[in-house]
Protein backbone atom coordinates (compact mmCIF):
# COMPACT_ATOMS: atom_id res chain seq x y z
CA UNK A 1 0.00 0.00 0.00
CA UNK A 2 2.90 2.54 1.56
CA UNK A 3 6.13 2.03 -0.28
CA UNK A 4 8.79 4.76 0.73
CA UNK A 5 12.41 4.09 -1.71
CA UNK A 6 15.89 5.63 -0.57
CA UNK A 7 14.22 9.09 -0.02
CA UNK A 8 15.83 11.70 1.41
CA UNK A 9 14.51 15.43 1.78
CA UNK A 10 16.88 18.63 3.27
CA UNK A 11 15.97 22.33 3.99
CA UNK A 12 18.90 24.87 3.47
CA UNK A 13 21.67 22.24 4.27
CA UNK A 14 20.00 20.46 6.68
CA UNK A 15 18.80 16.96 6.17
CA UNK A 16 15.56 15.97 7.63
CA UNK A 17 15.24 12.76 6.12
CA UNK A 18 17.90 10.84 5.47
CA UNK A 19 17.62 7.38 3.22
CA UNK A 20 14.63 6.50 4.21
CA UNK A 21 13.00 3.11 3.35
CA UNK A 22 9.69 1.62 4.75
CA UNK A 23 6.48 -0.09 3.41
CA UNK A 24 3.38 -0.48 5.00
CA UNK A 25 0.69 -3.48 3.84
CA UNK A 26 -2.64 -3.54 3.94
CA UNK A 27 -4.18 -4.03 7.57
CA UNK A 28 -0.89 -2.73 9.13
CA UNK A 29 -0.39 -0.15 11.45
CA UNK A 30 3.23 1.15 12.01
CA UNK A 31 4.09 3.33 14.54
CA UNK A 32 7.39 6.39 14.07
CA UNK A 33 8.76 6.95 16.75
CA UNK A 34 11.41 10.03 17.50
CA UNK A 35 11.90 13.33 18.87
CA UNK A 36 11.12 16.81 17.55
CA UNK A 37 13.00 17.19 14.40
CA UNK A 38 13.79 13.68 13.82
CA UNK A 39 11.50 13.79 10.33
CA UNK A 40 8.49 12.06 11.38
CA UNK A 41 6.21 15.05 9.84
CA UNK A 42 8.37 15.75 6.59
CA UNK A 43 7.87 11.98 5.66
CA UNK A 44 3.89 12.65 6.36
CA UNK A 45 3.69 15.51 4.42
CA UNK A 46 5.96 14.17 1.58
CA UNK A 47 3.30 11.25 1.58
CA UNK A 48 0.63 13.87 1.31
CA UNK A 49 2.02 15.47 -1.81
CA UNK A 50 3.06 18.63 0.34
CA UNK A 51 6.95 18.19 0.02
CA UNK A 52 8.66 16.18 -2.84
CA UNK A 53 11.75 14.05 -1.75
CA UNK A 54 14.59 15.59 -3.56
CA UNK A 55 15.99 12.08 -3.87
CA UNK A 56 13.96 8.49 -3.80
CA UNK A 57 10.20 7.56 -4.54
CA UNK A 58 7.14 7.44 -2.77
CA UNK A 59 4.07 5.53 -3.56
CA UNK A 60 0.67 5.23 -2.45
CA UNK A 61 -1.70 1.84 -4.47
CA UNK A 62 1.24 2.29 -6.82
CA UNK A 63 0.48 6.39 -7.51
CA UNK A 64 3.38 8.10 -7.37
CA UNK A 65 2.90 11.29 -4.40
CA UNK A 66 3.98 13.53 -7.12
CA UNK A 67 2.81 12.51 -9.95
CA UNK A 68 -0.24 11.57 -8.91
CA UNK A 69 -0.69 13.89 -5.88
CA UNK A 70 -4.27 14.52 -6.30
CA UNK A 71 -5.65 10.33 -6.92
CA UNK A 72 -2.85 9.85 -3.81
CA UNK A 73 -4.78 12.67 -1.44
CA UNK A 74 -8.58 10.89 -2.25
CA UNK A 75 -6.90 7.58 -0.73
CA UNK A 76 -5.67 9.30 2.37
CA UNK A 77 -7.42 10.41 5.33
CA UNK A 78 -5.21 12.07 7.58
CA UNK A 79 -5.05 13.18 10.90
CA UNK A 80 -2.75 16.60 12.48
CA UNK A 81 -1.61 17.19 16.16
CA UNK A 82 -3.23 20.73 15.57
CA UNK A 83 -7.22 20.29 14.09
CA UNK A 84 -8.16 23.42 11.86
CA UNK A 85 -12.47 23.73 12.44
CA UNK A 86 -14.23 26.54 11.85
CA UNK A 87 -15.28 27.97 15.12
CA UNK A 88 -18.96 29.26 14.34
CA UNK A 89 -19.84 26.17 13.34
CA UNK A 90 -20.78 23.03 15.35
CA UNK A 91 -19.09 19.35 15.40
CA UNK A 92 -21.56 18.23 13.02
CA UNK A 93 -21.85 21.04 11.12
CA UNK A 94 -18.23 21.22 10.71
CA UNK A 95 -17.84 16.96 9.83
CA UNK A 96 -20.70 17.95 6.95
CA UNK A 97 -18.86 20.91 5.29
CA UNK A 98 -15.49 18.71 4.93
CA UNK A 99 -16.82 15.67 3.95
CA UNK A 100 -18.99 17.66 1.74
CA UNK A 101 -15.48 19.12 0.34
CA UNK A 102 -14.29 15.09 -0.23
CA UNK A 103 -17.75 14.74 -2.24
CA UNK A 104 -18.91 12.76 -0.02
CA UNK A 105 -22.56 13.29 1.62
CA UNK A 106 -23.90 11.65 4.37
CA UNK A 107 -27.37 11.88 6.67
CA UNK A 108 -27.24 14.08 9.96
CA UNK A 109 -27.76 10.37 11.72
CA UNK A 110 -24.70 9.17 10.14
CA UNK A 111 -22.36 12.08 10.79
CA UNK A 112 -23.38 11.90 14.59
CA UNK A 113 -22.74 8.34 14.60
CA UNK A 114 -19.27 9.21 13.18
CA UNK A 115 -18.46 11.59 15.96
CA UNK A 116 -20.46 8.96 18.54
CA UNK A 117 -17.34 6.41 17.35
CA UNK A 118 -14.73 9.11 17.55
CA UNK A 119 -15.52 9.61 21.35
CA UNK A 120 -17.45 13.20 21.17
CA UNK A 121 -19.91 13.29 23.30
CA UNK A 122 -23.87 13.83 22.03
CA UNK A 123 -24.72 16.74 23.79
CA UNK A 124 -21.50 18.46 22.22
CA UNK A 125 -22.76 17.54 18.09
CA UNK A 126 -25.00 20.95 18.38
CA UNK A 127 -22.57 23.27 20.73
CA UNK A 128 -20.39 25.58 18.47
CA UNK A 129 -16.45 24.19 17.95
CA UNK A 130 -15.49 27.80 19.53
CA UNK A 131 -16.30 26.42 23.33
CA UNK A 132 -14.45 22.82 22.30
CA UNK A 133 -11.21 21.28 24.43
CA UNK A 134 -8.59 20.85 22.13
CA UNK A 135 -9.86 17.13 22.67
CA UNK A 136 -12.44 17.58 21.24
CA UNK A 137 -11.87 19.43 18.40
CA UNK A 138 -9.20 16.55 17.69
CA UNK A 139 -11.86 13.72 18.33
CA UNK A 140 -13.79 15.48 15.30
CA UNK A 141 -10.72 15.65 13.11
CA UNK A 142 -10.39 12.06 13.95
CA UNK A 143 -14.31 11.65 12.34
CA UNK A 144 -13.52 13.45 9.56
CA UNK A 145 -10.77 11.47 8.18
CA UNK A 146 -12.99 7.93 9.51
CA UNK A 147 -15.94 9.06 7.46
CA UNK A 148 -13.94 9.42 4.38
CA UNK A 149 -13.36 6.04 4.82
CA UNK A 150 -9.86 5.84 3.30
CA UNK A 151 -7.70 3.15 2.17
CA UNK A 152 -4.78 4.48 4.37
CA UNK A 153 -4.54 6.79 7.21
CA UNK A 154 -2.02 9.25 8.66
CA UNK A 155 -1.40 9.90 11.33
CA UNK A 156 0.48 12.89 13.38
CA UNK A 157 0.71 12.82 17.12
CA UNK A 158 -2.75 12.11 16.83
CA UNK A 159 -3.70 11.75 20.64
CA UNK A 160 -2.41 15.11 21.52
CA UNK A 161 -4.79 16.76 23.77
CA UNK A 162 -6.63 13.50 24.30
CA UNK A 163 -7.47 12.10 28.08
CA UNK A 164 -6.31 8.52 28.44
CA UNK A 165 -10.21 7.19 28.00
CA UNK A 166 -10.39 9.04 24.30
CA UNK A 167 -6.87 7.74 23.71
CA UNK A 168 -7.85 4.30 23.65
CA UNK A 169 -10.97 4.71 22.11
CA UNK A 170 -8.41 6.26 19.54
CA UNK A 171 -6.13 2.90 19.61
CA UNK A 172 -9.47 0.59 19.45
CA UNK A 173 -10.82 2.51 16.07
CA UNK A 174 -7.25 1.91 14.67
CA UNK A 175 -7.36 -1.34 15.34
CA UNK A 176 -10.90 -1.58 13.26
CA UNK A 177 -9.63 0.12 10.35
CA UNK A 178 -6.87 -1.99 10.06
CA UNK A 179 -8.58 -5.08 10.17
CA UNK A 180 -10.94 -3.52 7.67
CA UNK A 181 -7.71 -3.64 5.58
CA UNK A 182 -6.00 0.10 5.72
CA UNK A 183 -2.63 0.65 6.04
CA UNK A 184 -1.53 3.29 9.05
CA UNK A 185 1.13 5.19 9.64
CA UNK A 186 1.33 6.74 12.99
CA UNK A 187 4.05 9.08 13.52
CA UNK A 188 3.95 10.18 17.84
CA UNK A 189 6.47 10.81 21.12
CA UNK A 190 4.08 8.21 22.84
CA UNK A 191 6.18 5.21 23.21
CA UNK A 192 3.42 2.89 25.46
CA UNK A 193 0.99 3.79 23.05
CA UNK A 194 2.78 3.35 20.00
CA UNK A 195 3.82 -0.52 21.20
CA UNK A 196 0.12 -1.20 21.97
CA UNK A 197 -1.47 -0.18 18.67
CA UNK A 198 1.30 -0.72 16.36
CA UNK A 199 2.26 -4.04 14.35
CA UNK A 200 5.74 -2.47 13.83
CA UNK A 201 7.82 0.14 15.02
CA UNK A 202 10.50 2.30 13.15
CA UNK A 203 12.53 4.54 15.78
CA UNK A 204 13.96 7.92 13.31
CA UNK A 205 16.84 9.65 14.44
CA UNK A 206 17.99 13.37 12.97
CA UNK A 207 16.45 11.76 9.38
CA UNK A 208 17.74 8.11 9.88
CA UNK A 209 15.78 5.30 10.24
CA UNK A 210 17.94 3.31 12.92
CA UNK A 211 15.88 0.32 13.86
CA UNK A 212 12.79 -1.41 12.52
CA UNK A 213 11.16 -4.01 14.69
CA UNK A 214 7.61 -5.71 15.54
CA UNK A 215 6.15 -4.91 18.27
CA UNK A 216 5.39 -8.50 19.44
CA UNK A 217 9.65 -8.42 20.32
CA UNK A 218 9.08 -6.04 23.04
CA UNK A 219 7.18 -4.88 26.13
CA UNK A 220 6.81 -1.18 26.56
CA UNK A 221 9.25 -0.74 28.68
CA UNK A 222 11.76 -2.66 26.62
CA UNK A 223 10.63 -0.90 23.98
CA UNK A 224 11.25 2.78 26.25
CA UNK A 225 14.80 1.91 27.22
CA UNK A 226 15.33 1.22 23.13
CA UNK A 227 14.28 4.19 22.24
CA UNK A 228 16.23 5.96 24.74
CA UNK A 229 19.54 4.09 23.91
CA UNK A 230 19.41 5.44 20.40
CA UNK A 231 18.08 8.88 21.58
CA UNK A 232 21.39 9.07 23.46
CA UNK A 233 23.92 8.06 21.21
Amino acid sequence: MIQIKQVSKSFKGHTAVNNLNLQIEQGEILGLLGANGAGKSTTINMLLGFLQPDTGSITVQNLDTVKDTAKVRKLIGYIPENVNLYPYLTGVENLDYFCRLAGISYSKKELKDFLLTCGLQEEAHSQKVAGYSKGMRQKVGIAIAYAKKAEVYLLDEPASGLDPLASNELSELLKKLASEGAAILMASHDIFRVREVCNRIGILKKGVLVKQLSSAEVSANELEQLYLEFMKN
